[in-house]
């Protein structure tokens, strides 16, 4: 059973070419959002602009 801790929704500010199997979304917005800098597969088709939502569970 999983614990749910926090969803956060924010706009990704960028997207950055890690290597060849991955990029990394990006959000640093003002202090009052919560930040996040994630890895994720290449072909998400994900980019600046877009509105996400990352919810973290302790499993």
């Amino acid at each position: 059973m999983s614990q749910h801790i926090i969803e956060v929704v924010e706009t990704i500010e960028f997207v950055a070419h890690i290597d060849e199997q991955k990029d990394c979304l990006m959000s640093q917005d003002p202090p009052e959002s919560l930040w996040f800098n994630i890895d994720v597969p290449k072909g998400h088709g994900l980019q600046a602009g877009d509105r996400i939502k990352v919810t973290i569970e302790k499993v």
